[in-house]
This record gives structure tokens, C-alpha cells and sequence, in this order.
């Protein structure tokens, strides 16, 4: 007897102690299906959360982002992971810096948010080429996001990459990863293949393990959710203010009947184009909407919190020529520059309705310094020749619309005019015999959503002058990313006087200059007034495009950590069109997101440059000899 006991005791404590280790230390994300919810630790659990790209913000400002949406009452934050930011050449990674998405993963689970990860390996995201890294293209006849079996290798060996990075992260593994989503928005794709988001479906089970919560978001309607949802993937949908939230819900039904409902995009705000006008969402529809999907028991991603900066080249198209501009301010809850908006204020006073919030006010915004007026010089080497003896002008033409996006057209230094895609396909040229023709091509953002991802850029077919082909190219990238980090053109003192009497000359021209320290070093937004178009780098770092002859943007945010409070700062500015008389720009202590011009006439590009090849800065000059009775054939690879 009483050894007897004494088993059923230890068989208690034992159980006990399995029981106390559950509780006190294994952490469960899974679905009820039963109740409609999701669990966390078995309690039903509804999340609000908010977008964020580190992609687009400097690491040094994570945290600070990160506190922000905490404080105001998410309880969880979506991130997208960027193949092509990771491995921008074929099998070298990067995960350092502002790269470093393992340091993210803890400073948000350090704030207390949890992480719903969409690692791709398509994102959209209006981001160069969705994500996707350009050297996939090299492959031809590649067909993405598909079964193709080129395509398919390709994405397994970054998912070997990848995954088993963010493995250790996943809530079961005590880490703060609530849920994965595979591939994105698949269903607004036209491939519609089954077989390829199966095979994803089993690399992310074999990799992430059977009981992690994978996900699919489209768009509500019925087309996308056929083709983007599949068995073994929660499906959910994403729409905005302008959608019936009761319509859109009861479609996601008739995929999933059971589960929670989900909205993993709902859009505070839009993007910008160049060109067109600010967008922006009304901060009392959105809160309207939230409150009305909370009050559903709808775990709802508000997309975005905050959008950021698409610095260097990352940017991404539309469509062709309807490229996205360098601020991804958004309209969102949080700015451009990280500072809290009446949105996010009201947004907070949603939230409260639904789940407590920390006690405390808004952390402030970042300080801002306005620096004021930078005169610059033209760098010496790049100025234009004169006094050629000419012949009557010549048409240039593309006649199969080869030139992807944007080129610079000179002869002998002499600038002719801009090829452009899809708009202007013949340009009059002027020039004599033997002369050689330069073409500066612009790639302005590979295409990020549709079924045109398949977007080579350069020279992609010939180029006549008159009835004649062009021979004899040379084609070579310039990386200026590299150059200009390296101390180009300041270390080598190229600068001409700030006024040296010649007059704004049309075409590329590289402008230098110096904004003095003052013992501060703060955010600060650069306007380039009566400036055309082109690219900025301070210190060295790539900051993006400018247009603004055509807008709506016309300043460029400036992170103050860029900034050195004790040493001049180095400004270099490409200039693709025509600077002003003066050339000079303004630090001002507030951004100047909404002026449309309208299209230029005749403008032009920057280099071409393959994103995907160092950040990706690098251009693409074609030299080819003009020869006015040459009929050879010549191919071009870029």
C-alpha cells in the first residue's frame, strides 16, 4: 500500500512540474477554430499592429520607431525582409547594419512587440523589383514566382539563408515571431500556380517546423484569394477606408469559414509617385475603420505606421515610368522622420477601447535643425565642350522602345537631349563625322507589382541615326556609390568657384559642396529649389533622387546621425538636367512633400545601374561611335 501511494505521488508531481514548465516557459501562437481567434499560450488573443520596413529606416532610429508604436498601443509590428537588400550579388549575403535583422527581431522583442514576418520571397512592398534581386534576370527566359525550376533553386538557396536566422526567433522557440506569411499577394499575380506555393509551403514546414503559423494575404476579391490562398496557409485579406468592411470579411469567410478574422493590410495611407499628387488618408476614416474591425474581434496590420526613406536606388515602379518616389512618408501614423501625427494620436485613442495601452505620454520627435543655404560648385572634368562643327540634326531613334528607363544623350560632351521609355523614343542630334555619342541610361526602379517583374533595364535593342544602325558600343557601370564613398570629388579638389560665369549648362553634371558643422547634428530635410533632377549623397552616403520639376516631393530627409557636428560635411549632387543659375540648396527643419509640377519636357536619367550590385549603386555609360554608314549588327548586355 504504500508503496503504491507513494507512485501515484511522484506520478502527480511529475505531472505537475510537465504542467509548470508549459505555463512558466513554453509559449504557443496557434488558431481556434473553434472560437474564431487566435491563441497565444491557449488565451484568445487579438493583435494590432503596424507596419514597419528597416529596410527604409537607419538602424540607429529602430529602437526610437519601435518605442514609438509600442507606446501607442500596438501590441505587434509586420516586417517585410528584402531578398535582394540581403544577397544584392548572387551568393553574397549581408546581414550587417542596417541590414542586421536579427538586431531588429530583439529591439522589438526588447520593446515588448511581438513580430508577424512576410520574408517573401516576393514582397512588393513598392520596393526595387518587389524584392527580388535583379541578377535572377541574368537567367533567361527566368519565369518568377513561378515552378520554374531556375527560379525555384534560387529561392531555396536564400530560404537556407534566411530561415534558419530567424528560426530561433519564432514564439515557440521563446522568441517573438507570431506568424510567418508565405510568398505575397500571390492571387493579384498572373501565374496563379498551385504547384510553386506548394513548394514554398514545404520549404518554410521544413524549415520552421510543423506547428508555426503560416500565413497568405490578398486582396478581397475573389480572383485573388483563389489563386494566393492554400490549404495548410491561413488566409487573409488586406483593404483599406474606402472598402465595406462586412463585405470584405464575409469573402474571407468562403475561404477560411473558421479562424479569425484578418485584415494584414489595412492602408492608413498611399504611396507617392513622381509626378502625381501627394496622396494621403483622412486620420478620421482610418480611425473610424479601425474601430469598426476591432469591434469585430478582427486582428488587424496597419499598413503602414511608419513607411521611411527609399534611400540610394530601392525605390520601385509601379509600372513602367510610374516610378515611386524617394519618401515613403505614406501618410502614415508615424512620419518620414519618425515624429507622431493627430492619425496616430487618434489611432491611440482607438486602441484604448480594445486593450490597455502604456501609461505615459508619446515619446517626442526627433529634433530637427534647419542648417539653411549650401551654395555648390560644379566639379571640375564634367563641364561641356563647345564650338563643334555640326550637321543638320539627325533624328536618334529607339525604334522597339529598348531604351528601359531614361538616357542622357550626348556627342562629343555635347548634350543633345533624354530617350525615354515608352515617351520619347526619337531625339534630333547634332554632331559630324566620327564623333562619339554617350548615352547616361537611368534605371528608375524595376517594377514591384504586376505581372511586368521582368524588368531588364540598359539599351535592349538597337538604336538608329537616321536610317542607320550605331556600332562599335562600349558598355560599362559606373558605381558611383563607390567612388563618392570613397572621397570622390572632395578629396581631389575638382571644385570650380560657385560662380565661374558660364551659366547652368544642360545635362549630367556632378555639383560639390561643404555644409560647415555648428555643433549640431540633427535631422534636417534638403530642398533643391529650381534644381531639375538627379541624386544626393552626404558624406558619401547615398540618400536618393530628387525631381523636382516634376514632384510632389521637394526635399529629401536628411537622418541627423549622417551629420557630423564637428567636421564639414561633404555634399555631392548629380545634376542630370540643368542646375540652377545659382546652385545652391537649403537645409530646412521640415519636410516639403506636396508640389506637383507636372511632367518636364525632355528631361533625362542617371546612370543604369543593376540593383542588386553594391546597394545597387552603380550606373551604365554607353559609348558608340557615330558612323553614319555602318549597317553591322551589335548586341548589347547589361
Amino acid at each position: 500500500m504504500t508503496v503504491k501511494i507513494l507512485f501515484v505521488l511522484a506520478v502527480n508531481f511529475a505531472y505537475l512540474a510537465v504542467k509548470g514548465n508549459l505555463v512558466d516557459g513554453d509559449q504557443t501562437f496557434s488558431i481556434d477554430y473553434k472560437n474564431n481567434c487566435f491563441l497565444k499560450d491557449g488565451k484568445p488573443f487579438q493583435y494590432i499592429s503596424g507596419s514597419i520596413h528597416y529596410s527604409r529606416i537607419p538602424h540607429y532610429y529602430w529602437k526610437d520607431r519601435l518605442v514609438k508604436m509600442y507606446m501607442a498601443g500596438l501590441n505587434a509590428v509586420q516586417i517585410y525582409v528584402p531578398w535582394n537588400f540581403h544577397e544584392p550579388v548572387k551568393g553574397e549575403y549581408n546581414f550587417s547594419g542596417d541590414r542586421d535583422l536579427v538586431h531588429f527581431l530583439d529591439l522589438a522583442n526588447q520593446t515588448g512587440l511581438l513580430v508577424i514576418l512576410r520574408p517573401g520571397p516576393y514582397i512588393c512592398a513598392e520596393w526595387e523589383m518587389g524584392g527580388l534581386p535583379a541578377w535572377l534576370l541574368e537567367t533567361p527566359n527566368i519565369l518568377l514566382r513561378s515552378s520554374d525550376t531556375d527560379y525555384l533553386q534560387a529561392v531555396c538557396n536564400w530560404m537556407n539563408i534566411l530561415l534558419p536566422k530567424v528560426k530561433p526567433w519564432l514564439y515557440s522557440n521563446k522568441g517573438n515571431i507570431i506568424s510567418v506569411q508565405v510568398e505575397n499577394e500571390y492571387g493579384s499575380y498572373h501565374a496563379c500556380d498551385y504547384n510553386y506555393m506548394r513548394t514554398l509551403r514545404t520549404i518554410f514546414r521544413s524549415f520552421l517546423g510543423a506547428d508555426t503559423l503560416l500565413f497568405t494575404t490578398d486582396g478581397d476579391t475573389e480572383r485573388a484569394l483563389s489563386c494566393g490562398s492554400l490549404q495548410g496557409l491561413y488566409a487573409t485579406i488586406d483593404f483599406g477606408t474606402d472598402t465595406n468592411i462586412t463585405k470584405a470579411f464575409r469573402l474571407q469567410r468562403r475561404f477560411e469559414p473558421h479562424g479569425p478574422l484578418v485584415n494584414s493590410e489595412f492602408y492608413t495611407g498611399w504611396l507617392d509617385h513622381w509626378g502625381e499628387v501627394h496622396a494621403g488618408v483622412d486620420k478620421w476614416n482610418v480611425s473610424k475603420a479601425l474601430r469598426e474591425m476591432l469591434a469585430l474581434g478582427a486582428s488587424v496590420n496597419m499598413y503602414m505606421f511608419e513607411g521611411g526613406t527609399n534611400f540610394g536606388y530601392w525605390n520601385g515602379e509601379l509600372k513602367p515610368l510610374r516610378s515611386i518616389s524617394h519618401t515613403y512618408d505614406y501618410d502614415a501614423p508615424l512620419t518620414e522622420a519618425g515624429d507622431p501625427t493627430e492619425k496616430l494620436l487618434l489611432i491611440r485613442d482607438v486602441i484604448k477601447q480594445f486593450r490597455d495601452v502604456p501609461a505615459g505620454p508619446m515619446p517626442p520627435a526627433t529634433p530637427k535643425f534647419a542648417y539653411g543655404f549650401v551654395t555648390l560648385g560644379k566639379v571640375k572634368g564634367t563641364s561641356r565642350p563647345s564650338g563643334l562643327e555640326l550637321w543638320e540634326p539627325t533624328p536618334l531613334i529607339s525604334p522597339l522602345n529598348g531604351v528601359h528607363d531614361r538616357a542622357y544623350v550626348t556627342i562629343n560632351g555635347v548634350f543633345q537631349g533624354i530617350l525615354e521609355r515608352d515617351t520619347a523614343l526619337v531625339l534630333k542630334v547634332s554632331g559630324k563625322q566620327g564623333d562619339t555619342m554617350d548615352l547616361l541610361v537611368e534605371n528608375m526602379g524595376r517594377v514591384n507589382f504586376g505581372s511586368k517583374i521582368n524588368d531588364h533595364k540598359g539599351i535592349l535593342g538597337d538604336l538608329l541615326l537616321g536610317s542607320d544602325v550605331l556600332t562599335n558600343w562600349e558598355i560599362y557601370t559606373l558605381d558611383l556609390d563607390g567612388a563618392i564613398a570613397g572621397g570622390w570629388p572632395h578629396s581631389e579638389a575638382r571644385r570650380f568657384p560657385p560662380a565661374d560665369g558660364r551659366g547652368p549648362p544642360a545635362g549630367p553634371m556632378f555639383y560639390m559642396g561643404t555644409l560647415k558643422s555648428n555643433g549640431v547634428a540633427r535631422d534636417t530635410f534638403l530642398q533643391l529649389k529650381d534644381w531639375s533632377k538627379g541624386q544626393v549623397w552626404i558624406n558619401g552616403v547615398n540618400l536618393g533622387r530628387y525631381w523636382s520639376s516634376r514632384g510632389p516631393q521637394q526635399s529629401l530627409y536628411v537622418p541627423g546621425p549622417l551629420l557630423s557636428a564637428t567636421q564639414p560635411n561633404n555634399i555631392t549632387v548629380l545634376e542630370l538636367e540643368g542646375a540652377p543659375e545659382c546652385p545652391r540648396v537649403l537645409f530646412m527643419d521640415r519636410p516639403h512633400l506636396n508640389r506637383t509640377v507636372g511632367r518636364s519636357g525632355g528631361s533625362a536619367g542617371v546612370g543604369s545601374r543593376h540593383p542588386g550590385r553594391r546597394d545597387p549603386g552603380d550606373g551604365v555609360s554607353v559609348h558608340g561611335h557615330v558612323e553614319r554608314t555602318t549597317h553591322r549588327e551589335r548586341s548589347i548586355l547589361l
